[in-house]
């Protein structure tokens, strides 16, 4: 018998994942598209930060970043990774496990170019995760690459996107005395369809 209903209805985890986010963009006060990213360095060393999710698409979630940051590389290397969106005006999270490819076409063009010029900007002046002498000469740097690129940047070859695309996503809400509600949505591979597990809180 499948008892999910309210919140946790439906048959496609993305769908619900839209409307959490819908719900959220009303009463969170600042980005409610932020998600904590995790990876892995080659060593195995994990690593974390928050980066803000930028497309929900039928079968993944896609973000953007330079290309040469910690980030990427880690990305890169593994090929896989996690994060998780937590809103606390909604006490509820949503946790995802998969596997991940690069969106480096059309798609990052479009988006890149739907940014606000000075972001456009930044994103070729800076060197991400890498060091720089000082403030002033980041923002040095900026204003070279104003004059330079003028007004209608192209996407740099060195930044996009990045997809994930889930094995597991795991929704959780909030509960009386902490029995929260846990579904977990996981395939064996990305042909496979999903099954749906109700998890002890």
């Amino acid at each position: 018998m499948n008892e999910r209903g309210g919140i946790f209805a439906g048959e496609d985890p993305f769908e619900i994942t839209r409307h959490w986010l819908d719900e959220a963009a009303r009463l969170e006060p600042s980005d409610p598209n932020a998600i904590a990213l995790a990876t892995v360095d080659a060593d195995g060393m994990p690593d974390v930060r928050i980066v803000l999710l930028k497309e929900i698409e039928a079968d993944g979630f896609v973000f953007y970043t330079n290309y040469e940051s910690a980030k990427a590389r880690q990305l890169d290397q593994a090929r896989q990774a996690a994060f998780v969106m937590h809103w606390k005006s909604l006490r509820r999270q949503i946790r995802v496990r998969g596997l991940v490819e690069r969106e480096d076409g059309a798609q990052a063009d479009a988006y890149f170019a739907s940014r606000p010029l000075e972001s456009r900007i930044g994103a070729w002046a800076s060197p991400q995760s890498r060091p720089v002498a000082s403030r002033a000469a980041l923002e040095a740097e900026v204003a070279r690459m104003s004059a330079e690129l003028g007004p209608d940047p192209e996407r740099p070859p060195f930044w996009g996107g990045y997809r994930i695309r889930p094995l597991e996503i795991e929704f959780w809400a909030d509960g009386a005395h902490r029995l929260h509600d846990r579904y977990k949505w996981s395939r064996a591979s990305l042909a496979d369809p999903f099954d749906v597990l109700r998890l002890g809180p």
